[in-house]
């Protein structure tokens, strides 16, 4: 089924402005772009487009309310910096199963940190900072010596008992 007819049979004798949640999964896109949403779906918060065949996200409309956006398996290669510009309340975005072969192509989406998911099993928060890295090799030092200063606090217990026998 192509996606315009799948929109008109998701609204259910809705207006478009009425939709929040819109699941158009496993539905095919022409040329691998997004078809039939209009500027009316206003009021879309959540956008589901999993495994539709899209290659491009770049003729995407200005939806001011979404906030989740579902685009796993299809062949999105790049382009994703229009995500930022047409989606300002966008808080999560899954790209895991498309064709995207370098980091920098999610740049775009980091520099206005936007939580997202490329890979099975892997979500960034948007951040890329390396003293978060650091804070947590620092607390893992210091547990370890922790733990350390606990075995040696023990052993010396011990051999305080061993002299007492």
């Amino acid at each position: 089924m192509d996606m315009k007819r799948r929109i008109h049979l998701e609204l259910r004798n809705r207006t478009p402005s009425d939709v929040r949640e819109l699941v158009l999964d496993n539905c095919r896109s022409n040329e691998g772009k997004i078809e039939g949403l209009t500027a009316e779906f206003e009021n879309l918060e959540f956008l589901s487009l999993i495994n539709v065949g899209l290659m491009s996200v770049t003729n995407l409309l200005r939806l001011p309310k979404l906030k989740k956006l579902e685009l796993s398996d299809n062949r999105i290669s790049g382009g994703l910096d229009i995500l930022a510009e047409k989606l300002p309340n966008l808080t999560h975005l899954n790209l895991s199963g498309n064709k995207l072969k370098d980091i920098s192509t999610l740049e775009p989406l980091v520099v206005t940190k936007i939580p997202f998911c490329f890979q099975e099993g892997y979500e960034h928060d948007g951040e890329l900072d390396e003293e978060e890295d650091d804070e947590e090799e620092d607390e893992d030092e210091e547990e370890d010596e922790s733990t350390k200063g606990q075995k040696r606090k023990r052993d010396t217990e011990d051999e305080g008992e061993e002299d007492d026998d």
